[in-house]
């Protein structure tokens, strides 16, 4: 690193020199797209303090023009670069780096370990895991239920395997939360032995998400955690609920693959499955069109014709839209039904927690969710809902039988704590 880079971040991370020093270690965490990957390095301190040196993002990977963008705390730079394939966007990624005046590493070798988002890690993986050729062999036995993404993860593996053959690597998964489920909750009434020949069954997703607000959730509960019920739901472009009790997931919307469940920004959720057959035997449908209209045309943008973005919607809204009105209307009431659904299932809950982009960052959408829970015991304070306070908050009344909580996630956070503890061998 050179002497302005060195000088840059110690500005912004405190003392350089430490990096690398005893109790700290430097860990990547990436999530790997089909044409990105998005980036942050963490230091971390004894496994579980964390703080960001840097973070960013490689898009339009094997496009004629690549783009990265960097970020050193509020320091960002766009730029095109040129990465025809995965392998040459980890390079560059590597060099922003290490290579500038917003470098926060000397090179390659100051990175400790690689943590990976890995979306499907289907029966096999209930924790984070290091990754070796028998991990990667069952990733690659998890394919045919995430076609569209774990295939981008193994290329970022295998990516981070090439360039760095000495660094450990870790896989989370944002399936693992979710193997407590019990087998009432995670079969489907389908014939058995689908799920005992090919493993069709429940899975559920944004695992990791939901573990990080839980956990959270207790702390600010001041409960312990084996002894915390919570329904957390993460709200963003993919949505999803869950039941917590006892600190474990015991059900959860998402199923098999990621459409099931909520409506989301281009999804639809729950839909009759004879839909499906209706688009294809009436409408002429082909298989793949149908696929791409229930994951890709649907949910938000769908119904309201406006956009996938909840922000975007939300104007549209106000500016007299009535599809879009109605966008929103379902998606509160769609997520409220099951609320009261995992409340049943639950029997006690102590808080209600909402995260995501959504979550943290729409009142609105919270209101129209809790509004009409009040016989439930969820019992929102609407005045300081509506304020929109930023961090961690109670948006309960000071006498709802229920919390009614916002957290911000952290995945990539959470990622490099398991990271940084697997390879501690913890």
């Amino acid at each position: 690193m050179n002497s302005s880079g060195r000088s840059r971040a110690t500005r912004a991370f405190g003392s350089a020199a430490s990096y690398g020093s005893e109790g700290h270690v430097n860990v990547l965490v990436v999530n790997c797209g089909s044409s990105s990957i998005k980036y942050s390095l963490y230091r971390m301190a004894n496994g579980e303090s964390a703080d960001v040196l840097a973070s960013g993002l490689v898009e339009k990977i094997g496009e004629a023009v690549s783009r990265i963008h960097h970020k050193v705390g509020e320091a960002r730079e766009v730029r095109d670069v040129s990465a025809p394939d995965h392998q040459a966007a980890f390079g560059l990624m590597i060099k922003a780096l290490a290579e500038g005046p917003a470098a926060v590493i000397s090179g390659p070798g100051e990175i400790d370990a690689v943590g990976h988002r890995v979306v499907h890690g289907a029966e096999q993986f209930t924790h984070s895991q290091r990754i070796d050729d028998a991990v990667i062999r069952a990733l690659e036995a998890c394919v045919p239920l995430a076609p569209l993404h774990n295939p981008p993860n193994l290329t970022g593996i295998r990516a981070a395997m090439a360039l760095m053959p000495n660094v450990p690597n870790v896989a989370v998964f944002d399936t693992a939360f979710h193997q407590t489920i019990e087998p009432h909750a995670f079969l489907y009434a389908v014939p058995y032995e689908l799920y005992a020949k090919h493993r069709i069954r429940r899975y559920g997703f944004h695992g990791t998400s939901h573990r990080y607000v839980t956990e959270k959730a207790a702390k600010v509960l001041k409960r312990p955690l084996d002894d915390t019920n919570v329904i957390t739901c993460h709200l963003g472009n993919g949505c999803s609920v869950t039941a917590v009790s006892g600190g474990k997931s015991v059900d959860t919307s998402m199923g098999m693959t990621p459409l099931e469940g909520l409506v989301m920004g281009t999804r639809s959720g729950d839909v009759d499955p004879a839909l499906a057959f209706h688009l294809i035997r009436a409408l002429g449908m082909s298989v793949d069109q149908v696929d791409n209209l229930l994951n890709r045309k649907s949910g938000l943008v769908g119904v309201s014709g406006v956009s996938n973005d909840m922000r975007e919607v939300t104007k549209s809204a106000k500016d007299g839209n009535e599809r879009a009105a109605l966008a929103i209307r379902i998606f509160c009431y769609r997520l409220k039904k099951y609320i009261g659904a995992y409340t049943a299932a639950l029997g006690r809950v102590d808080a209600l927690v909402f995260t995501g982009g959504i979550g943290e960052n729409a009142p609105h959408i919270r209101e129209g969710t809790c509004r009409g829970l009040e016989p439930m015991g969820y019992c929102m304070d609407y005045a300081r809902n509506a304020s929109n306070p930023r961090g961690v908050q109670d948006l309960s009344t000071a006498d709802s039988p229920k919390r009614i909580l916002v957290i911000p996630t952290d995945e990539e956070g959470m990622i490099a704590r398991d990271t940084a503890r697997i390879v501690a061998g913890q």
